[in-house]
């Protein structure tokens, strides 16, 4: 996808680009057909697109081009709404490893218009085996015997952001944009103001910042909270094909656990999670990560160890595990103003549920709809728009970010009896995978103009 410099900005066709309000501050319901995504010219210098005062005017800017910052801009294009993605990076993240989507992220993707050309990249995962550290099988399922409906894969973070952008105008996207600060006007706009020192007045701010958003700091939110768990993750490089079953694999040890997944028939996805009382200082160097890495499971299955030493270096990474609880009455709102969050900007939740992507999507396609109901009927404002979605997506994400932080410290046990319980009973005999299966469920609609 081609990129776009900080010094250079977006350009309609040479029709003006009508406003999203009237003088009144309220939606401008004749000129919706304008948000259409029209055909766009070459981008041209910052200088003649600014206003007098040096300001750039947009109506709806989303900060961060991770996976809810362009699923959120893929989702209201399809609704011919139109909007500018600011990334402080050069470029998309060509870094990482991959995510796990069930049902619910692929409905979504489904509703935008992406998930078929995803699902020839990457293998669906049948079931899960759960074993011990010392390879004993402890249960098996496979997904369409609980769920006939579930759909399970692993998806490269890579492939993923590149689709979602290539759906957007290359200049929809503006890289080498970080937020250095933003300000409310008593007119309900928000001034954004950017460490190159351009400037920009949006009507509508949506912030996918991720796990450190400064707008969700700006808001009154907290910083997310260290679980007490770190993880290592790499992404095992088969060139003449991977040799494992399409099925995620868990390994479960004392204060430390592991699982790899197939991506795709070269490629296949590995982590370790292991208690530690801090984060402890950050470290790039991917042969240091290694080591460390396959000291802590030193005695456990071979393959995993081969995963490990056949991983590219970009592919390693450790990372903390955070959360953040939304406590009712004390948690700030999902909105503020005409300012709102979505995915890790405002949900951060530990990986143990492989729900964080799937939710960020969940909430993309939410506030697209209420945002687009509130764009086509001029009722509710733009503010209680952006309130209902907070109001109908917080039932949802609060328990899940509650449950995914209780089952990573169940899995965390390192007291030997307790793991002695959990392989020997719990996981052989109590474990039914269809009731964890449930939160999966999320319907749906394609979105359509």
């Amino acid at each position: 996808m081609a990129t776009t410099t900080s010094s250079l900005l977006r350009l309609n066709s040479p029709m003006p680009r009508p406003s999203l309000y009237n003088s009144q501050g309220r939606v401008f319901l004749q000129n919706r057909s304008k948000f259409r995504a029209q055909p766009r010219t070459k981008p041209i210098c910052a200088s003649s697109l600014k206003t007098e005062s040096g300001v750039q005017k947009e109506d709806i800017v989303i900060v961060g081009a991770g996976i809810a910052g362009l699923a959120t801009a893929v989702s209201l294009k399809r609704l011919g709404i139109e909007s500018l993605v600011l990334e402080q990076a050069e470029s998309l993240r060509t870094t990482g490893t991959s995510l796990t989507l069930f049902k619910n992220g692929w409905r979504v993707l489904d509703a935008i218009g992406v998930a078929e050309s995803l699902r020839t990249q990457f293998l669906e995962i049948q079931g899960m085996v759960v074993k011990s550290e010392d390879g004993r099988e402890l249960h098996s399922f496979t997904f369409k015997d609980e769920d006939q409906t579930q759909e399970v894969r692993a998806v490269e973070r890579k492939i993923l952001l590149d689709t979602l952008a290539n759906q957007l105008p290359s200049e929809a996207v503006q890289f080498s944009s970080k937020l250095a600060n933003i300000e409310s006007r008593d007119n309900g706009e928000n001034l954004l103001e950017l460490t190159n020192g351009t400037r920009l007045l949006a009507k509508i701010v949506i912030g996918c910042d991720g796990i450190g958003s400064p707008i969700a700091k700006w808001m009154g939110f907290s910083e997310p909270n260290y679980s007490g768990h770190c993880a290592y993750r790499g992404l095992g490089f088969y060139p003449n094909g991977q040799p494992f079953a399409q099925r995620v694999n868990y390994i479960y040890g004392r204060g430390l656990r592991a699982g790899y997944v197939p991506v795709s028939h070269t490629k296949v996805y590995w982590f370790i999670c292991y208690n530690s009382p801090s984060a402890g200082p950050k470290i790039t160097d991917p042969s240091l990560l290694k080591k460390q890495a396959k000291e802590l499971v030193s005695n456990w299955p071979a393959e995993l160890l081969e995963l490990i030493d056949i991983s590219p270096d970009e592919t390693i990474s450790r990372t903390t595990l955070v959360d953040r609880w939304l406590w009712p009455g004390v948690t700030p709102q999902a909105s503020r103003g005409k300012v709102v969050l979505v995915g890790d900007a405002w949900h951060p939740m530990t990986p143990n549920l492989g729900q964080g992507a799937c939710c960020a999507l969940e909430d993309a396609i939410t506030l697209t709809r209420k945002l687009a109901d509130s764009l086509k009927s001029g009722t509710p404002s733009i503010e209680d728009a952006l309130t209902a979605y907070g109001e109908e997506r917080w039932p949802r994400v609060f328990p899940l970010t509650i449950r995914a932080n209780l089952v990573g410290s169940l899995l965390q046990w390192d007291n030997p009896l307790v793991c002695s319980a959990r392989n020997n009973v719990v996981i052989p005999k109590l474990v039914r995978l269809g009731p964890m299966l449930e939160h999966t469920n999320f319907e749906c609609e394609p979105l359509k103009a």
